[in-house]
């Protein structure tokens, strides 16, 4: 299945979302709304944050709608509340953390514990690669995810983290090899 570009229809901004009309901005959130959390795994790389961290962007979207002047950049726009946003999250849960230490030594609840109807080997190697990605420093793990998790071109990803084609594709080669070190006894990236 080809990958759509930035000027697809599908992705175009309808102009009812500008004039705050709710039912045209939920269709275009539903629409979107995969690639958001795309970007906001990217920069986390934290899966369990991610469905908090996706309704404070949308929420923020919408009010923040008046800031948006231009029809055409609306992905770079989203692009950048995301991030922020999972920046945020990303320093709040570093403070909690540090604030909790010492104070309650509380077992972590694994979101990615398996379920019954996964067989243990598939749940397993979903985890092996997930835990790959989110040991990629967030300087190669964000573009990564953009590439090969959500399907964005280089010329996209360039777009929206302001960068040149071939830093993106850098970082991408890059990623690549550490994800390849991280699971070469694993055989799950087929080299």
């Amino acid at each position: 299945m080809p990958v759509k570009t930035v000027e697809s229809s599908e992705y175009a901004l309808p102009p009812q979302v500008l004039a705050r009309d709710a039912d045209a901005f939920a269709q275009w959130m539903t629409r979107n709304d995969r690639w958001v959390r795309g970007v906001i795994y990217g920069v986390l790389g934290r899966q369990d944050r991610v469905d908090d961290v996706a309704q404070q962007v949308w929420m923020a979207a919408w009010q923040r709608l008046d800031t948006l002047r231009d029809r055409q950049s609306w992905r770079t726009w989203l692009y950048a509340i995301a991030r922020h946003a999972a920046l945020d999250a990303g320093r709040q849960a570093t403070r909690r953390k540090r604030d909790q230490a010492g104070v309650m030594a509380e077992e972590p609840v694994d979101p990615r514990t398996p379920s019954p109807q996964r067989s243990a080997a598939d749940e397993e190697r979903r985890a092996t690669v997930m835990q790959a990605i989110e040991s990629l420093p967030a300087l190669y793990r964000e573009p990564f995810v953009l590439r090969h998790l959500e399907g964005w071109s280089y010329r996209q990803i360039a777009e929206v983290m302001d960068m040149p084609v071939d830093s993106v594709e850098t970082r991408l080669v890059r990623a690549m090899r550490m994800m390849r070190d991280a699971l070469k006894d694993q055989d799950l990236l087929g080299t």
